[in-house]
């Protein structure tokens, strides 16, 4: 959602899903308003980056936009 710049307001918490690979990297699906601003955005790639420890999660994400003339 931040990644997107609309926070917890302008896409929903079912419009981005996290998948798996078969090699076990992470990636980003996304879905309805999530899926519609991004293409508003021309993104054309997403990686995401996550990590854990018992008391911690955090996933940091990363886009490739089409440059804008």
């Amino acid at each position: 959602m931040k990644a997107l710049g609309t926070g917890v307001r302008g896409v929903g918490w079912k419009d981005i899903e996290v998948t798996r690979a078969a090699s076990g990297a992470p990636s980003i699906r996304l879905h309805g308003r999530a899926l519609l601003r991004a293409q508003r955005l021309g993104v054309l790639e997403m990686s995401v980056s996550m990590s854990d420890s018992q008391e911690h999660a955090v996933a940091f994400v990363v886009m490739r936009r089409e440059d804008p003339d």
